[in-house]
């Protein structure tokens, strides 16, 4: 009998490949992005050296005291701005987009454009 992939499973298939085509550089890092059931991470990774610039989540305090809830569209636009503004004081205004495997939809697409129009460029 044929078994279903697990959804984790073909995301985090769907990531590897992703990966092959993405990589961040010290010039324009990658905003990489992920979701779990009840919370939002984002990091800005310079894949060059293997170090995180930037991270934020819907875990740290100051987010987190803003919000009703964490796991919804309005968390992960608030997530959006927090990581473009963290990005643009240290002096990053470019990036490439990792959405992880996930479709971007909902609340990888409310980050995105958060993050667009806080002024992160990709």
């Amino acid at each position: 009998m044929v078994s279903k992939k697990s959804r984790t499973e073909v995301r985090v298939k769907k990531h590897n490949r992703m990966r092959n085509h993405l990589a961040g550089t010290a010039q324009r890092p990658r905003l990489a992005v992920f979701r779990s059931n009840n919370h939002m991470y984002a990091q800005i990774i310079d894949d060059t050296v293997g170090n995180t610039l930037v991270s934020a989540s819907t875990l740290d305090k100051d987010i987190k005291a803003e919000l009703e809830k964490t796991n919804n569209v309005d968390a992960a636009a608030k997530l959006g701005t927090v990581i473009a503004k963290k990005a643009l004081d240290k002096g990053i205004s470019t990036v490439v987009f990792d959405r992880g495997g996930f479709i971007y939809a909902g609340k990888v697409k409310a980050l995105a454009e958060a993050a667009r129009e806080a002024g992160l460029d990709f």
